[in-house]
């Protein structure tokens, strides 16, 4: 197959500038971030390397999986008044909802799944609908 994985993710911002130092302080992603395991997924000619121009738009995730599943129009899953949800995979859920809740985000919901892991659903400063999953130990 062609495709080789999620290229980027872009969307529209009332305050881009903002919203990117939220994702980058409350999430720790966005251009410039390497998450932990992240820069070994980095290899030459996949974009700027850490510390060299252009590195400021890129964030190299850790490795694993990415879950491409359209639902029905109908679908509770996602807010009617939106079209995408964007999933985040997490790493000590606990310690994060903590940390979000500090700076103030509401937390709607905190649910696990036995196999599946463990889900959390934020907003964004500007409305967007976050779900945050925290895969089952291995």
């Amino acid at each position: 197959m062609p495709v080789v994985g999620l290229g980027g993710l872009m969307f529209r911002a009332r305050d881009p500038e903002k919203l990117k130092a939220w994702y980058r302080t409350q999430l720790g992603i966005g251009g410039g971030c390497v998450s932990e395991g992240g820069e070994q997924g980095w290899r030459p000619g996949t974009g700027p390397a850490p510390g060299e121009q252009g590195h400021q738009y890129m964030w190299y995730p850790a490795p694993g999986p990415m879950v491409f599943d359209p639902f029905e129009a109908e679908s509770d899953r996602i807010a009617a008044d939106r079209n995408v949800l964007i999933n985040l995979r997490v790493r000590d859920m606990e310690g994060l909802l903590a940390q979000l809740r500090a700076a103030g985000t509401e937390i709607a919901s905190d649910d696990s799944y036995e196999g599946v892991g463990r889900f959390a659903r934020i907003h964004d400063p500007e409305g967007n609908p976050l779900e945050l999953w925290e895969p089952p130990a291995a």
